[in-house]
Protein backbone atom coordinates (compact mmCIF):
# COMPACT_ATOMS: atom_id res chain seq x y z
CA UNK A 1 0.00 0.00 0.00
CA UNK A 2 1.60 3.32 -1.38
CA UNK A 3 2.35 6.33 1.38
CA UNK A 4 0.33 9.35 1.31
CA UNK A 5 2.18 12.03 1.12
CA UNK A 6 1.54 14.61 4.04
CA UNK A 7 2.31 18.45 3.60
CA UNK A 8 3.48 20.79 6.19
CA UNK A 9 0.63 22.90 5.36
CA UNK A 10 -1.87 19.68 6.03
CA UNK A 11 0.18 18.62 8.80
CA UNK A 12 -0.87 22.37 10.71
CA UNK A 13 -4.53 22.06 9.28
CA UNK A 14 -4.94 19.16 11.34
CA UNK A 15 -2.90 20.76 14.46
CA UNK A 16 -4.86 23.95 14.20
CA UNK A 17 -8.52 21.41 13.76
CA UNK A 18 -7.66 19.18 16.99
CA UNK A 19 -6.48 22.24 18.95
CA UNK A 20 -9.47 24.23 18.06
CA UNK A 21 -12.06 21.35 18.97
CA UNK A 22 -10.26 19.28 21.29
CA UNK A 23 -7.41 21.56 22.99
CA UNK A 24 -4.76 18.57 21.67
CA UNK A 25 -1.38 20.13 20.97
CA UNK A 26 1.11 18.93 18.44
CA UNK A 27 4.42 20.56 18.31
CA UNK A 28 6.28 19.96 14.69
CA UNK A 29 8.18 16.71 16.11
CA UNK A 30 4.47 14.88 15.90
CA UNK A 31 3.56 15.43 12.23
CA UNK A 32 5.66 11.61 11.76
CA UNK A 33 2.90 10.13 14.41
CA UNK A 34 -0.26 12.32 13.17
CA UNK A 35 1.16 10.50 9.62
CA UNK A 36 1.34 7.17 11.24
CA UNK A 37 -2.09 6.85 12.93
CA UNK A 38 -4.76 9.01 10.38
CA UNK A 39 -3.04 6.79 6.94
CA UNK A 40 -4.01 3.96 7.42
CA UNK A 41 -7.73 5.61 8.80
CA UNK A 42 -7.67 7.18 5.29
CA UNK A 43 -7.28 4.58 3.24
CA UNK A 44 -9.39 2.39 4.74
CA UNK A 45 -11.81 5.24 3.85
CA UNK A 46 -11.21 5.10 0.47
CA UNK A 47 -9.50 8.26 0.31
CA UNK A 48 -7.04 9.43 -2.07
CA UNK A 49 -4.96 12.17 0.56
CA UNK A 50 -4.58 13.51 3.68
CA UNK A 51 -6.61 16.87 2.11
CA UNK A 52 -9.83 14.90 1.45
CA UNK A 53 -9.76 13.66 4.85
CA UNK A 54 -9.30 17.22 5.90
CA UNK A 55 -12.26 18.13 4.46
CA UNK A 56 -14.22 15.38 6.43
CA UNK A 57 -12.72 16.76 9.06
CA UNK A 58 -13.87 20.42 8.61
CA UNK A 59 -17.14 19.39 8.02
CA UNK A 60 -19.69 19.97 10.97
CA UNK A 61 -21.96 17.22 9.80
CA UNK A 62 -19.07 14.26 9.96
CA UNK A 63 -18.62 14.69 14.13
CA UNK A 64 -18.48 10.93 14.29
CA UNK A 65 -15.35 10.78 11.69
CA UNK A 66 -13.49 13.74 13.75
CA UNK A 67 -14.26 11.63 16.78
CA UNK A 68 -12.84 8.70 15.16
CA UNK A 69 -9.86 10.77 14.54
CA UNK A 70 -9.44 11.72 18.37
CA UNK A 71 -9.85 8.54 19.22
CA UNK A 72 -6.35 7.64 16.70
CA UNK A 73 -4.20 10.72 18.15
CA UNK A 74 -4.86 10.28 21.44
CA UNK A 75 -2.89 6.88 23.55
CA UNK A 76 -5.20 5.33 26.12
CA UNK A 77 -2.88 2.40 27.39
CA UNK A 78 -3.76 1.97 31.04
CA UNK A 79 -4.39 -0.95 33.43
CA UNK A 80 -6.26 -1.12 37.10
CA UNK A 81 -4.38 0.33 40.26
CA UNK A 82 -2.13 2.04 38.31
CA UNK A 83 0.27 3.79 40.48
CA UNK A 84 -0.31 2.15 43.56
CA UNK A 85 0.54 4.31 45.97
CA UNK A 86 -2.10 6.90 44.94
CA UNK A 87 -4.39 3.97 46.00
CA UNK A 88 -3.20 3.76 49.31
CA UNK A 89 -3.58 7.13 49.81
CA UNK A 90 -6.53 6.78 49.31
CA UNK A 91 -7.28 4.42 51.63
CA UNK A 92 -6.05 6.13 54.30
CA UNK A 93 -7.59 9.03 53.62
CA UNK A 94 -11.12 8.59 52.70
CA UNK A 95 -11.92 7.06 55.76
CA UNK A 96 -11.71 10.84 57.40
CA UNK A 97 -14.35 11.87 54.71
CA UNK A 98 -16.74 8.80 56.36
CA UNK A 99 -18.68 11.37 58.91
CA UNK A 100 -19.75 13.42 55.43
CA UNK A 101 -23.24 12.77 53.64
CA UNK A 102 -21.26 11.04 50.38
CA UNK A 103 -18.09 10.54 49.00
CA UNK A 104 -17.31 11.84 45.53
CA UNK A 105 -14.67 10.92 43.10
CA UNK A 106 -14.18 12.18 39.60
CA UNK A 107 -12.06 10.33 37.30
CA UNK A 108 -11.56 13.17 34.61
CA UNK A 109 -9.74 11.83 31.80
CA UNK A 110 -11.22 7.96 32.57
CA UNK A 111 -10.09 6.25 29.26
CA UNK A 112 -11.35 2.89 29.39
CA UNK A 113 -11.92 2.81 32.71
CA UNK A 114 -9.24 0.98 34.61
CA UNK A 115 -9.19 4.28 36.52
CA UNK A 116 -12.40 4.45 37.98
CA UNK A 117 -13.60 1.13 38.46
CA UNK A 118 -10.04 0.39 40.56
CA UNK A 119 -11.37 3.47 42.83
CA UNK A 120 -14.94 1.97 42.75
CA UNK A 121 -13.31 -1.71 43.92
CA UNK A 122 -11.25 0.04 46.74
CA UNK A 123 -14.21 2.12 48.12
CA UNK A 124 -16.33 -1.01 48.24
CA UNK A 125 -13.86 -2.58 50.92
CA UNK A 126 -14.32 0.45 52.23
CA UNK A 127 -17.40 0.14 52.67
CA UNK A 128 -17.53 -3.78 53.54
CA UNK A 129 -15.17 -3.24 56.27
CA UNK A 130 -17.46 -0.29 57.94
CA UNK A 131 -15.10 2.80 56.99
CA UNK A 132 -17.28 4.12 55.16
CA UNK A 133 -20.85 4.56 54.24
CA UNK A 134 -22.93 3.29 51.41
CA UNK A 135 -23.57 6.40 49.69
CA UNK A 136 -19.94 6.78 47.40
CA UNK A 137 -20.22 7.62 44.02
CA UNK A 138 -17.81 7.83 41.03
CA UNK A 139 -18.37 10.15 38.03
CA UNK A 140 -16.08 8.84 34.78
CA UNK A 141 -15.52 11.44 31.78
CA UNK A 142 -13.20 10.87 28.66
CA UNK A 143 -13.53 13.24 24.86
CA UNK A 144 -13.67 9.86 23.70
CA UNK A 145 -17.06 7.96 22.60
CA UNK A 146 -15.24 5.15 22.00
CA UNK A 147 -13.55 4.57 24.80
CA UNK A 148 -16.51 5.49 26.91
CA UNK A 149 -18.24 2.60 25.21
CA UNK A 150 -15.52 -0.26 25.90
CA UNK A 151 -15.22 1.40 29.28
CA UNK A 152 -19.74 0.83 30.39
CA UNK A 153 -19.16 -2.76 28.76
CA UNK A 154 -16.58 -3.43 31.84
CA UNK A 155 -14.59 -6.02 29.88
CA UNK A 156 -10.80 -6.44 29.86
CA UNK A 157 -7.73 -8.78 29.00
CA UNK A 158 -6.42 -10.30 31.95
CA UNK A 159 -3.23 -8.48 31.83
CA UNK A 160 -5.20 -5.37 32.30
CA UNK A 161 -5.99 -6.45 36.13
CA UNK A 162 -2.30 -7.74 36.89
CA UNK A 163 -2.28 -5.66 39.51
CA UNK A 164 -5.39 -6.37 41.48
CA UNK A 165 -4.97 -8.90 44.53
CA UNK A 166 -6.38 -12.66 44.68
CA UNK A 167 -9.54 -10.98 46.82
CA UNK A 168 -10.42 -8.32 44.47
CA UNK A 169 -10.89 -10.37 41.75
CA UNK A 170 -12.58 -13.00 43.60
CA UNK A 171 -14.97 -10.43 45.08
CA UNK A 172 -15.78 -8.18 42.01
CA UNK A 173 -14.55 -10.16 38.96
CA UNK A 174 -15.92 -12.92 36.46
CA UNK A 175 -13.44 -14.85 34.33
CA UNK A 176 -14.23 -15.58 30.43
CA UNK A 177 -14.36 -19.05 29.35
CA UNK A 178 -14.84 -20.97 26.16
CA UNK A 179 -14.28 -18.46 23.49
CA UNK A 180 -14.11 -15.71 26.44
CA UNK A 181 -10.77 -16.99 28.00
CA UNK A 182 -8.53 -14.75 28.57
CA UNK A 183 -11.06 -12.10 29.53
CA UNK A 184 -12.34 -10.81 32.79
CA UNK A 185 -16.09 -8.70 33.36
CA UNK A 186 -16.49 -6.47 36.15
CA UNK A 187 -19.44 -7.83 38.16
CA UNK A 188 -22.95 -5.28 38.25
CA UNK A 189 -22.15 -4.18 42.14
CA UNK A 190 -18.98 -2.66 40.79
CA UNK A 191 -20.25 -1.49 37.24
CA UNK A 192 -23.18 0.07 38.57
CA UNK A 193 -21.35 2.33 40.65
CA UNK A 194 -19.56 4.51 38.33
CA UNK A 195 -21.55 6.83 35.70
CA UNK A 196 -19.53 7.78 32.64
CA UNK A 197 -20.28 10.62 30.32
CA UNK A 198 -18.57 12.42 27.43
CA UNK A 199 -16.35 15.81 28.16
CA UNK A 200 -14.38 17.53 26.57
CA UNK A 201 -11.98 19.23 29.55
CA UNK A 202 -10.33 22.18 27.42
CA UNK A 203 -14.56 23.55 26.76
CA UNK A 204 -16.43 25.33 29.98
CA UNK A 205 -18.49 22.81 32.25
CA UNK A 206 -21.21 22.75 34.64
CA UNK A 207 -23.18 21.18 36.88
CA UNK A 208 -21.15 18.10 37.76
CA UNK A 209 -21.33 19.27 41.44
CA UNK A 210 -18.00 18.93 43.50
CA UNK A 211 -15.93 16.18 44.63
CA UNK A 212 -14.09 15.03 47.24
CA UNK A 213 -11.06 13.42 45.14
CA UNK A 214 -10.32 13.93 41.47
CA UNK A 215 -7.88 11.75 39.19
CA UNK A 216 -6.42 14.04 36.35
CA UNK A 217 -4.03 11.67 35.55
CA UNK A 218 -1.52 11.12 32.53
CA UNK A 219 -3.56 13.79 30.05
CA UNK A 220 -2.18 16.89 30.35
CA UNK A 221 0.72 15.56 28.28
CA UNK A 222 -1.89 16.85 25.41
CA UNK A 223 -1.80 20.05 26.18
CA UNK A 224 0.04 23.22 25.87
CA UNK A 225 0.79 25.15 28.63
CA UNK A 226 -1.76 27.91 28.47
CA UNK A 227 -4.32 25.10 28.21
CA UNK A 228 -2.65 22.70 30.94
CA UNK A 229 -3.44 25.96 33.15
CA UNK A 230 -6.98 26.56 32.38
CA UNK A 231 -8.17 23.07 32.24
CA UNK A 232 -6.22 22.29 35.94
CA UNK A 233 -7.92 25.31 37.32
CA UNK A 234 -11.43 24.29 35.80
CA UNK A 235 -11.40 21.37 37.39
CA UNK A 236 -10.03 21.82 40.59
CA UNK A 237 -12.69 24.21 40.39
CA UNK A 238 -15.04 21.15 41.52
CA UNK A 239 -12.89 20.17 44.25
CA UNK A 240 -14.15 20.57 47.67
CA UNK A 241 -11.58 22.29 50.17
CA UNK A 242 -9.02 19.63 51.43
CA UNK A 243 -10.12 17.31 48.97
CA UNK A 244 -7.27 15.30 47.37
CA UNK A 245 -6.33 15.82 44.18
CA UNK A 246 -3.76 13.20 41.22
CA UNK A 247 -1.98 13.91 38.84
CA UNK A 248 0.48 11.38 37.08
CA UNK A 249 3.59 10.69 39.24
CA UNK A 250 5.97 11.67 36.55
CA UNK A 251 4.03 14.76 35.24
CA UNK A 252 5.98 16.85 38.33
CA UNK A 253 4.41 20.37 39.59
CA UNK A 254 1.08 21.09 38.90
CA UNK A 255 0.36 23.85 36.15
CA UNK A 256 -2.14 25.78 38.03
CA UNK A 257 -3.48 28.88 40.33
CA UNK A 258 -5.00 27.11 42.83
CA UNK A 259 -2.91 26.80 45.79
CA UNK A 260 -2.03 23.23 46.65
CA UNK A 261 -0.17 21.35 48.57
CA UNK A 262 1.68 18.10 47.93
CA UNK A 263 1.35 15.25 49.94
CA UNK A 264 2.83 12.41 47.86
CA UNK A 265 4.15 12.39 44.41
CA UNK A 266 1.27 12.99 41.89
CA UNK A 267 -0.69 13.52 45.12
CA UNK A 268 -2.11 17.21 46.34
CA UNK A 269 -4.87 18.56 48.48
CA UNK A 270 -6.61 21.65 47.52
CA UNK A 271 -5.83 24.35 50.19
CA UNK A 272 -8.70 26.53 48.96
Amino acid sequence: MATLLFSDREFKRISDIMYEAAGLSYNDSKKSLIQSRLAPRIQKLGLESFAQYIAILEDESEAAEFQMAVDLLTTNETYFFREPKHYDLLQQALPSLADKSAISVWSAASSFGDEAYSTAMLLSDLQISGRVGPNWSILATDISHRVLLSAKEAVYPEDRLRAVSPERLRRYCLRGEGPAQGQVLLQDKIRSRVQFGQLNLCKPFSGLGLFDVIFLRNVLIYFDPPTKVDVVDRVLATLKPGGLFFLGTAEGRVPCKTPLQTVIPGAFRKLA
